[in-house]
């Protein structure tokens, strides 16, 4: 039996490491993390608070600590909060793997390993794991009973690329964004070549799976969020990483009323190095941009920054207020406690 229940409580299946075994049932806790043999030299910069405009003062508490709760990873992204276990998922791309960070324990584990080089990851409306898996170049959920279900693999017959970042509309359709950071070489994935025309924005329909190109006139697009009332799209577009003096900027999109169509798409912010966001609960923007978190009003206006000392790939709210920052960067998973709680989003 699945349990729902409001705001952000929900159930999900933590299936056993080896997905391939699927008729073994789920193991009760996960390999544990020594983080004594897991540490490095701590960031050079200390994490702090840039104060741009005077409303970012609402938005932070200048004494809420910014914590670093564990390193060891290459590359962290993707961080995916499950509140019914207080536990947040992410993926470590380069040493294929899926961590877990534990509230309540306050430890570290592997969720899943090998994660066919997972990046982006998140909560479907049922409390299921959606993953963006690079070294399989298709999106997958995971089931309550551990099983693992193919969301989408291909467009118009050919291999996706490699699907990067996802989000999942309250209609039940999954939207993912499919560059080609994990065919470009062996690092986040296995280097081969694009079956596609481009690097896109898709959707998939939650009714008959049909998958649907909405967006084609990106380089890279990345990171992807809607607006608390769904009626907005943001998406990082990050081509400079392959084109001199290309984008590095976030786009947004009037979504239409039957929710299937996108519109609109000017650049509403070009000042950082842009890769995965999260919205709170009024519309407020808070994305990583490499140098911090940065966070915008609705309107556009940079108000502040979060500097945490490495470079910082994604962002997710959780905790039992849904008002913990989670932060991954480069090595870490940082977090810090705000006074503004994250959007609903499942």
């Amino acid at each position: 039996m699945v349990v729902k229940t409001k705001h952000w409580n929900h159930w999900i299946h933590f299936p056993k490491n080896d997905i391939i075994s699927r008729k073994d049932p789920p193991p009760t806790a996960f390999p544990q993390i020594n983080p004594r043999t897991l540490t490095t030299p701590p960031p050079s910069k200390m994490p702090h608070y840039e104060v741009l405009n005077d409303r970012f003062n609402a938005c932070i508490r200048q004494t809420a600590q910014i914590e670093r709760l564990h390193t060891s990873s290459r590359w962290a992204e993707g961080p995916a909060y499950f509140p019914l276990h207080r536990t947040l998922l992410w993926s470590d791309i380069p040493n294929n793997r899926i961590l877990a960070f534990s509230e309540s324990s306050s430890s570290v584990s592997v969720y899943r390993q090998p994660s066919n080089y997972s990046n982006g990851n998140t909560v479907d409306r049922e409390g299921r794991l959606v993953t963006c898996e690079h070294g399989t170049r298709r999106v997958t959920r995971t089931n309550h009973d551990g099983s693992i279900t193919v969301i989408a693999d291909q467009f118009e017959g050919r291999k996706l690329n490699s699907p990067n970042d996802v989000v999942v509309k309250s209609d039940g359709s999954v939207w993912f964004s499919d560059p080609t950071y994990g065919i470009d070489s062996d690092y986040e994935g296995f280097k081969s070549p694009s079956e596609q025309d481009g690097s896109h924005v898709y959707r998939v329909d939650p009714l008959d799976g049909t998958v649907t190109k909405l967006l084609s006139d990106f380089i890279k697009p990345n990171g992807l969020a809607f607006s608390p009332d769904e009626s907005l799209l943001y998406v990082v577009d990050s081509g400079r990483t392959h084109v001199p003096n290309g984008p590095r900027h976030i786009r947004v999109f009037n979504v239409s009323p039957d929710g299937k169509t996108l519109t609109g798409g000017q650049v509403f912010a070009d000042n950082g190095n842009y890769d995965g966001l999260r919205l709170d609960s009024d519309g407020r923007i808070w994305t990583s941009a490499s140098d911090a978190v940065h966070c915008y009003e609705p309107d556009g206006t940079l108000l502040g920054k979060i500097v945490i000392g490495e470079p910082v790939s994604n962002v997710c709210f959780g905790g039992e207020r849904g008002n913990r920052l989670y932060i991954t960067a480069t090595t870490s998973l940082y977090a810090v406690l705000l006074p503004v709680v994250g959007a609903k989003t499942f």
